[in-house]
């Protein structure tokens, strides 16, 4: 079965107290993280890593403190989650994927795609659709940061393609953990599955 593993924003803002948007205790999944990446190129299967990559005078930063501006450090993921073979699809409607026989041929040969994003939600980035097309998964794996928000977003928007999506609840984290069980509530409502990191990496 062509699984494609999500690792949802797990970026130095995100995941360490030094960070602009730091969720509590989120450095605790670092190492899963890592496992289920590791695991992953293991087995050939591919690693879509989302990232947020925002303008300095990002309209989202009205809501949310400024957090992950592209070329920051704190926009970076830590070393352990990154994979040797990567290709970045920069975020933005002028790097729009075209999917020519190069563009195939860098994907193919990536154990990990880092996915930049400006929004919460993945699924409002225009290069999304082709990539999905592309990668044509049998199913998906999510896990990452935060459980409630960009992740439950991934998560639902990977459920209406049809194709089954697992969550790793051992490699996630939230900002208020009553919320986080919100999310994973709805998500197993629409039709997705809980799982562990044990689990997947059996």
């Amino acid at each position: 079965m062509r699984t494609v593993f999500f690792d949802i924003d797990t970026q130095l803002d995100f995941l360490y107290p030094a960070g602009a948007l730091y969720a509590p205790k989120a450095e605790r999944i670092v190492p899963a993280v890592a496992r289920l990446n590791r695991f992953a190129a293991e087995r050939g299967f591919p690693v879509v890593s989302t990232t947020d990559a925002h303008a300095e005078d990002d309209p989202e930063f009205s809501q949310w403190p400024p957090h992950c501006v592209a070329g920051t450090m704190g926009q970076r993921k830590p070393e352990a989650t990154l994979l040797d073979r990567r290709v970045v699809i920069p975020s933005g409607a002028d790097h729009r994927l075209s999917w020519s026989a190069n563009a195939d041929a860098q994907i193919d040969a990536a154990q990990q795609i880092v996915f930049e994003k400006r929004t919460v939600d993945v699924f409002q980035s225009a290069n999304l659709p082709a990539l999905l097309q592309r990668l044509n998964a049998e199913r998906y794996v999510v896990y990452g940061v935060v459980t409630e928000i960009c992740v439950l977003h991934a998560a639902r928007g990977l459920l209406k393609t049809g194709i089954p999506v697992t969550v790793v609840t051992d490699a996630v984290e939230a900002l208020k953990p009553e919320d986080s069980a919100r999310a994973l509530v709805e998500i197993r409502a629409a039709g997705g599955t809980l799982a562990t990191v044990s689990d997947i990496c059996c």
